[in-house]
């Protein structure tokens, strides 16, 4: 499996994800970036789009989504709470929702536990490949996404927090929605979101 970060150009600068599997079938994470540095990739690796995996509805991680799918005839993952059609949630027609606990099979090598974490949005969701988890706006590196905006709810982020925490253990690094790298033990230590 190859993995590459490719940071939106633009504020608010969404990390974004392209990762290719052992028999060239790729998977791209939040893609909002434009589409043609996705393309450029899997032209290079001589690999195929066919998964499209957005960890929730936000503008700023969905920006390339259509297009690829396009592009790629990829399938898109999106929870339909997400999915209002408005500025901030203007991608409307997923191919799937997620289901708590799946597990969406990419290639031989390649595999996301779907673990749902309402609260920064109704429909957010973190994935776990491996030792890699993707955690789009629910946790970042020392701080956790806001819970202000629609479909945001406080009560709601603590619980997925706490789940988050139970569910991922071990040696796994944390890859947010924006900003920095952290890993799971750092944050389970230090964040004070995840204290208590």
């Amino acid at each position: 499996m190859k993995i590459y970060h490719i940071p939106a150009p633009t504020p608010p600068c969404a990390n974004t994800f392209l990762l290719i599997g052992a028999n060239g079938k790729a998977a791209a994470i939040d893609p909002g970036a434009n589409a043609a540095e996705y393309l450029r990739l899997l032209e290079e690796h001589g690999a195929r789009l066919t998964h499209i995996l957005l960890t929730h509805g936000h503008y700023d991680h969905v920006g390339a989504a259509a297009a690829l799918r396009e592009k790629t005839g990829a399938q898109v993952w999106l929870n339909p709470q997400d999915t209002a059609g408005d500025r901030l949630f203007p991608f409307t027609a997923p191919d799937h929702a997620y289901t708590n606990g799946e597990t969406i099979l990419v290639d031989s090598d390649l595999s996301f536990r779907v673990i749902a974490t309402p609260g920064h949005s109704e429909g957010s969701v973190c994935l776990l490949c491996k030792d890699l988890l993707f955690t789009g706006d629910t946790l970042f590196a020392g701080d956790i996404g806001r819970t202000d905006l629609a479909g945001g709810d406080m009560g709601a982020m603590r619980q997925s927090l706490a789940k988050l925490c139970a569910a991922v253990t071990g040696d796994v690094r944390v890859l947010p929605g924006h900003e920095d790298f952290s890993t799971m033990e750092y944050e389970k230590q230090h964040n004070p979101y995840l204290q208590g």
